[in-house]
């Protein structure tokens, strides 16, 4: 029988003696802890935490009691936190209009075994790319948007992801702004992958005014949708060197390679559980290879 697996991600005000407090608790309940991240933020005086955790064997684990077990700890120290099991797959759901690169790469990851989930559906305002989803098997659901129709589509799509249990939602370039309403219903579980290296070149064409500023680096940022348009917590960026030769043309062709990058690895950032979000920033934890 496969041993299971539990992942903390804990924050709390920075305090003496925290990690002995934590590691002890876990002791006691019968874990082996397989690997333990920490960062202090000193100016801030904040403690973050990434622990992965086995249960033993002997001990059989009943989630209500063990979380209200840890909740009482948690309360003695202002503790905020979040376990995952590791007992499903999240479930993701890929929004896109007309670009295609980075579906095509999710997808392709996917099929690969390299993304650790379940995408249930890719839904689009256009239907340029349902050739793409059907290639892929994966179902793809169209709904067309206007600005007289924007607040009934958003109803349907939330409808759409409730109904499916949808755990993550992966903005493509779904080159839609999302109504605060909407944003509300799926805190820090929507990931956009912005074409530009933030806070450089917010919102629209930014390859074009890239070209024009003259830049010599061009780059991608994946973060959480906020209502705060390309100004939610960053999870991943990456940047290439261009020059005064580039065209709108070659930075797109170029960017396009740095974007698919970047949002992979920001929604597998998400997927194994490697983020706690702290306002506006976003705590990135590295892979540990455990």
């Amino acid at each position: 029988m496969k041993p299971q697996i539990v992942t903390f991600l804990i924050k709390c005000p920075d305090q003496k003696g925290i990690i002995a407090k934590l590691t002890s608790f876990f002791y006691v309940e019968g874990f082996n802890i397989i690997s333990s991240q920490q960062y202090t933020n000193s100016e801030e005086k904040k403690f973050f935490m990434r622990i992965r955790l086995v249960a033993d064997s002997s001990v059989g684990l009943s989630k209500i009691e063990f979380e209200g077990r840890f909740a009482k700890l948690a309360e003695l120290y202002n503790i905020t936190w979040k376990i995952d099991y590791g007992s499903k797959k999240h479930k993701v759901a890929i929004m896109v209009s007309h670009t295609s690169h980075n579906l095509y790469d999710l997808l392709h990851r996917h099929k690969e075994g390299k993304l650790n989930c379940e995408v249930s559906m890719v839904v689009s305002n256009h239907l340029k790319l349902k050739p793409v989803a059907d290639m892929f098997g994966i179902p793809f659901y169209h709904e067309p948007v206007t600005k007289e129709t924007k607040t009934q589509q958003e109803k349907k799509i939330i409808e759409l992801f409730g109904k499916n249990e949808i755990d993550l939602i992966v903005m493509a370039r779904y080159m839609q702004i999302l109504s605060e309403d909407f944003i509300n219903h799926f805190p820090e579980r929507i990931i956009n992958i912005h074409h530009s290296f933030l806070p450089a070149f917010q919102g629209a064409n930014p390859y074009k005014r890239a070209y024009e500023r003259g830049v010599k680096l061009i780059g991608a940022t994946a973060h959480y949708a906020t209502q705060d348009l390309d100004e939610g917590p960053i999870i991943e960026q990456g940047v290439e060197r261009v020059s005064h030769e580039s065209t709108v043309s070659s930075l797109k062709s170029i960017g396009a390679e740095i974007e698919t990058f970047v949002l992979a690895r920001a929604v597998n950032f998400h997927l194994n559980d490697q983020i706690i979000v702290d306002g506006n920033k976003a705590i990135v934890f590295p892979e540990t290879g455990e």
